[in-house]
């Protein structure tokens, strides 16, 4: 099968780059604009019932997501491969890395979500599985996840896209993959170099979080707060992030 996906660049450096759960491959914002593309190699794919695949049936897991991008790496010949995982694209990042850590040079979480179960109380649960149906608690969770500070019409529009490209039950099914899955116990101690990213503004992936899971898990882990943004510094600040973002890369 061949897995649909989008390119940019021509770099020796190979990348494979994981959407968000409110996102799609056409979430990147201006950000793609400041990428380099003759030190770069970056390929993008949706996951099953979402954006160009939302029509392609699927079980909706981790799992599979990782099946999808090692197919896609083959398909293109790339032997290794850098990782770059936004939200829950960090949890599925690191199923990737579970599944064949021979195969990734870097890995880089973007509020990234941590391989253990994410730690929420019985509000947190009871509104994150609401957002599939309800685009109201879709409209909350992304207004939290930028510290309450973004204009309104750009959290509908972040809340409007998510509906239009995705699949009410892909979207709750990979809810409760990112969310509940322990990835933890199958990536311990590897020693690749990995970057975790961080808004300053962000109220649900914190420093203090990534502190407690991320680096604590990899020992090769630093952390970069970037200011002046939440969860999404692809928007945000675009120019600011893709330099940090190469910077680690080319190291």
């Amino acid at each position: 099968m061949t897995i649909s996906h989008r390119r940019l660049g021509a770099g020796e450096h190979k990348v494979i780059v994981l959407h968000d759960w409110f996102g799609t491959t056409a979430g990147w914002g201006p950000f793609l604009d400041y990428l380099d593309r003759t030190a770069f190699s970056y390929a993008m794919l949706d996951y099953r019932g979402y954006g160009d695949r939302v029509a392609e049936p699927g079980e909706y897991t981790l799992a599979e997501i990782s099946q999808d991008v090692l197919a896609l790496a083959d398909e293109l010949g790339w032997e290794t491969f850098s990782l770059v995982g936004l939200s829950m694209g960090g949890k599925a990042a690191q199923r990737v890395l579970a599944d064949a850590p021979h195969r990734v040079r870097k890995l880089v979480g973007v509020s990234p979500v941590p391989a253990a179960p994410y730690e929420m109380d019985a509000d947190g649960w009871e509104l994150f599985r609401a957002a599939p149906q309800n685009f109201t608690a879709r409209r909350i969770i992304v207004d939290l996840v930028t510290g309450n500070r973004a204009k309104a019409v750009w959290v509908d529009r972040m809340v409007a896209r998510s509906s239009a490209t995705s699949r009410v039950d892909a979207f709750a099914a990979y809810f409760e993959e990112w969310a509940g899955q322990d990835l933890a116990p199958k990536l311990a101690g590897l020693e690749l170099p990995v970057k975790v990213f961080t808004g300053e503004h962000d109220l649900a992936i914190t420093p203090e979080l990534m502190d407690r899971t991320w680096l604590r898990l990899y020992p090769n882990a630093s952390l970069t707060v970037l200011p002046a943004t939440g969860h999404y510094p692809m928007y945000e600040v675009p120019v600011h992030f893709a330099r940090e973002l190469e910077d680690f890369l080319a190291q």
